[in-house]
C-alpha cells in the first residue's frame, strides 16, 4: 500500500527534524567536552620521548622516592613539573614558595638535570598516580637543548608527550605549559638576529616552546610565555636575575611568581 504525497512529505519532515535534533545534541556534546590532545598530535620516535631514568645519579632515585612519599600524604592541589629551575623553588625560591604556594597544597616534582625523557619516566612510575590536582605547571626542555642533543622539534615532542601523559592520567587537571626560560648571553654563539642577548640555545628553546604551544586549547591545556619579565630594557638576560644566566636567584623566582599569578589564580578558580 503506497502512501499519499502528503504523507510522504510529513514523514520526510519528521526524519529531517530528528536528524537536526541529533546533530544539535552532538554539537552540544562536543562543545561541552574539552578537546582531547591525544588524537591528532604527531610525535616522532626519538630519545626525548623515550621514558628514561637516571640511576647513574645516586641522588636521583631517592629524590623520586621522596616525591612519591609526599604525594602519598594527599592534599595535592597543585603540582610543578620540571628540572633544576623548578627543583630550586626549594632553595633560592623557598621564601617565595612559602608565600605563594604552600597554602595551595603545592608539590614540587622538579628534579635537577632532568630532560623531557626523564620526566616522562617519573610520571609513568608513580608521580601522578592516585592524585587529582587542580593544576599542573610544566617548565621543561632546557637541558634537552644542550649541544646537539635534540632539535627544537624533538624538544617540542618531549613536552607534548608530557602533556599527553598528564591528560590521559589526570583528565580533570588543568595544565599550564610555560615557555622555556631564556638562557645565556651574547658571548655564547650569538646569532645575528638583532638581539644582543640571544644565542643558539636560547633560540632553539624559543622555537621548541612555540611548537609545543599548539597543544593549548584554552580549556584544559594552556600556554604562557613570561620570558620578557626576566629581561632588561635591551632585551638582555642579566646576572642580577639569573647569576649563571640559567637558574633564577630569589629575585627571579619573585618575578616568576608575580607574573604567573593572574593566570594561576584563574586556573585554580580563585578570586582576589
Amino acid at each position: 500500500m503506497s502512501r499519499s504525497p502528503s504523507a510522504r512529505v510529513c514523514m520526510n519532515k519528521k526524519r529531517l527534524f530528528l536528524l537536526a535534533g541529533s546533530l544539535l545534541l552532538a554539537y552540544i556534546g562536543l562543545c561541552a567536552e574539552p578537546r582531547p590532545v591525544t588524537g591528532s598530535v604527531a610525535i616522532g620516535s626519538h630519545t626525548a620521548v623515550t621514558p628514561t631514568p637516571r640511576p647513574e645519579r645516586e641522588w636521583w632515585m631517592p629524590r623520586h622516592q621522596a616525591i612519591l612519599e609526599r604525594l602519598a600524604q594527599g592534599n595535592v592541589d597543585l603540582i610543578w613539573i620540571g628540572d633544576s629551575i623548578t627543583h630550586s623553588w626549594e632553595e633560592e625560591g623557598k621564601d617565595i614558595w612559602a608565600r605563594y604556594y604552600a597554602s595551595r597544597n603545592a608539590v614540587n616534582l622538579g628534579c635537577s638535570g632532568d630532560r623531557t625523557q626523564n620526566v616522562l619516566w617519573r610520571l609513568q612510575n608513580g608521580e601522578i598516580d592516585n592524585i587529582q590536582p587542580k593544576v599542573a605547571i610544566i617548565m621543561i626542555g632546557t637541558n634537552n637543548s644542550n649541544r646537539d642533543e635534540h632539535t627544537a622539534e624533538e624538544i617540542a615532542d618531549g613536552i607534548k608527550a608530557i602533556v599527553i601523559t598528564l591528560r590521559e592520567k589526570l583528565p580533570e587537571t588543568k595544565i599550564l605549559v610555560l615557555s622555556i626560560f631564556p638562557r645565556g648571553d651574547a658571548t655564547q654563539k650569538a646569532l645575528p638576529i638583532g638581539n644582543a642577548s640571544y644565542n643558539d640555545q636560547w633560540a632553539k628553546n624559543d622555537q621548541a616552546s612555540r611548537l609545543a604551544s599548539v597543544l593549548a586549547d584554552d580549556q584544559m591545556v594552556f600556554f604562557l610565555d613570561i620570558n620578557k619579565a626576566f629581561l632588561n630594557e635591551e632585551g638582555e638576560l642579566t646576572r642580577e636575575m639569573m647569576p649563571d644566566l640559567l637558574h633564577p636567584k630569589e629575585k627571579g623566582y619573585q618575578v616568576w611568581a608575580e607574573t604567573m599569578e593572574p593566570t594561576l589564580m584563574k586556573l585554580l578558580g580563585e578570586t582576589k
